[in-house]
């Protein structure tokens, strides 16, 4: 209830998100040397722990901001488990093939989970906020124990094939009869160690999209913090404003399927992400121009914008995260998983540290100059992608151009009677 509520809760926000991104580069090492089950379930129980422990600090009666801090920097800390053993686990089930729609779809559950988070807090916000944490602390150690005894991590552990996570003509051609046409990448699968930060950072692609994730998560993270102040701001009440937010996150939702869709059948997931960006950049603008003008405007601007924004960062943290941690480089080992996914979405999580804190150091300047961030946030990830989307736009011109030298070998030879 003091004046300086806001630094207040700036402080609090950054020590999670600062704590997650640093823990992030180190939790994917561990994620490949220990067993993904336990590793996962045993974040969760944590993460339920310190959650609830800073509800408690409600009904202990603490008004020490450092109590708050700690708990949350711990909290950054034990919920970095849970990024990489998930992609990996769904990684190791699912191949190259259909993984960004999969993977798609399934990442709706970021979405779905902001959204009942939001609903599940503001029950208790008014009257015993404590219990806005303590609840969901105790739903989340629960699953965390449910995970224990029924996740499975490989295919394998239940007599599945493992998927095809690339293929190329030589193990089409060498691939065994009678193992549900599995190549020899597929076969080597675990044979090989976990792979070292070092490694994971020379895999072709690594480099530029965690460098685009940062600023893609940015933007992301600007508007999930910022987003409801922004719509009080531009005169809707606080009730609309709450609702009208969890838009953003419906909209992430079609467009992190979209994007996984459309890059499956393209095969081009740095330009199905870099064309989402180059889109969402005037969009972003004319929201903050006409996105007040109307409820009806503000909730299809907020959903087309949160699709094109969210589109990407999905896109990046799922499906890409999965292709490079089983990049034909590897020959076989799918042990590179977890830590490709911790250094990809580490690197993120610094952005979304930076956005909310630039969001706030900028808007006593106006609204306008904070939208300006985030389009150049949104020009520069677009940007660092532009050497991987050359090289999808050459494989693709390559393949043409072997299609008609195909056709046109066809033909002489039908003219030839051979």
């Amino acid at each position: 209830d003091g004046d300086n509520y806001k630094e207040l809760f700036g402080a609090l926000d950054n020590a999670f998100l600062v704590a997650y991104a640093i823990g992030m580069f180190i939790s994917g090492i561990f994620g490949e040397r220990l067993p993904l089950r336990y590793y996962l379930s045993g974040g969760m129980v944590l993460s339920g722990l310190f959650t609830a422990l800073f509800g408690l600090g409600y009904f202990w009666n603490i008004h020490v901001l450092w109590y708050f801090i700690i708990v949350q920097v711990c909290n950054g800390l034990v919920q970095t488990t849970g990024w990489p053993s998930v992609v990996a686990c769904i990684g190791n089930w699912f191949g190259k093939g259909k993984r960004g729609l999969i993977m798609g779809i399934w990442n709706s559950h970021t979405s779905v989970g902001n959204i009942l988070g939001s609903l599940i807090a503001g029950v208790w916000v008014s009257s015993a906020w404590g219990l806005s944490f303590v609840v969901p602390g105790v739903i989340i150690a629960a699953v965390g124990i449910i995970c224990f005894f029924f996740l499975v991590e490989y295919p394998e552990d239940v007599g599945c094939s493992p998927p095809l996570h690339h293929v190329s003509q030589t193990d089409s051609q060498r691939a065994r009869p009678g193992l549900g046409g599995r190549s020899i990448n597929s076969e080597t699968i675990g044979e090989a160690g976990p792979i070292s930060f070092l490694g994971a950072l020379r895999i072709p692609g690594v480099v530029e999209f965690s460098l685009c994730l940062l600023f893609a998560k940015l933007v992301s993270y600007t508007f999930l913090y910022w987003l409801p102040l922004y719509i009080v701001n531009v005169h809707f009440s606080a009730k609309e404003a709450g609702d009208l937010s969890t838009l953003f996150d419906v909209g992430g939702i079609l467009g992190g399927i979209f994007a996984g869709l459309i890059s499956d059948y393209t095969g081009g997931r740095a330009t199905t992400c870099c064309v989402m960006l180059v889109v969402a950049a005037p969009l972003l603008f004319l929201y903050n121009h006409i996105g007040q003008n109307g409820i009806g405007t503000s909730i299809a601007m907020l959903i087309v914008c949160g699709a094109l924004v969210n589109g990407p960062y999905a896109l990046i943290t799922t499906a890409v995260s999965a292709d490079l941690g089983t990049h034909e480089s590897l020959k076989g080992n799918a042990k590179a998983l977890s830590t490709v996914t911790a250094i990809i979405d580490g690197t993120g999580s610094i952005g979304a540290a930076l956005g909310p804190l630039l969001a706030g150091l900028i808007s006593p300047t106006g609204w306008n100059n904070v939208f300006y961030m985030l389009i150049a946030a949104d020009v520069l990830a677009c940007l660092l992608l532009a050497r991987v989307v050359v090289k999808e736009v050459r494989g693709w011109c390559g393949c043409i151009a072997r299609k008609r030298g195909s056709s046109v070998q066809l033909t002489e030879s039908v003219l030839d009677g051979k």
